[in-house]
């Protein structure tokens, strides 16, 4: 007498084209669910001081936006041997001025007085910007030949 050899059971009642239909489904369906999580994460506003300044500190205390300004003359202090500096930026059109602070180093490469920053953080209920990232625009080479034309 020979054992006879069975058949395994089926696990599933779809034939092959139907599993990896619903398996290519599934695949693409958490990619973009993950391309949404991503895309949405690091978009990040750009404003101007006057147009935060109209928002006020409740539209911006959960995401965090990039604003841009000129430093203030004189406005920038940091203690000797701390990473954190305080100034005040300037709407480069408007006459909105906002109190910021920063937590890092600060690029030396054209940092001036004169400088026109922008800095990426959140603005507080407090009514000071709090930068996580502080970038310095590259002064044009051109603006001397504009402003005297």
């Amino acid at each position: 007498m020979q054992g006879t050899l069975e058949r395994p059971a089926r696990f599933s009642r779809l034939p092959g084209r139907g599993r990896l239909l619903i398996g290519g489904t599934l695949l693409l369906g958490a990619l973009f669910y993950f391309a949404y999580l991503a895309f949405q994460g690091s978009t990040v506003y750009y404003l101007t001081v006057d147009d935060l300044l109209a928002q006020g500190p409740d539209a911006t205390t959960e995401r965090a936006v990039r604003v841009n300004g000129v430093l203030l003359e004189g406005s920038f202090v940091r203690e000797t041997g701390s990473t954190e500096a305080s100034f005040v930026l300037l709407d480069a059109e408007g006459a909105g001025q906002m109190q910021a602070v920063y937590n890092g180093v600060v690029p030396d490469l054209f940092f001036n007085e004169h400088s026109q920053v922008v800095a990426e953080g959140r603005y507080g209920t407090d009514g000071v910007f709090h930068a996580d990232l502080l970038i310095v625009k590259c002064p044009s080479k051109y603006a001397s030949e504009a402003a005297s034309a």
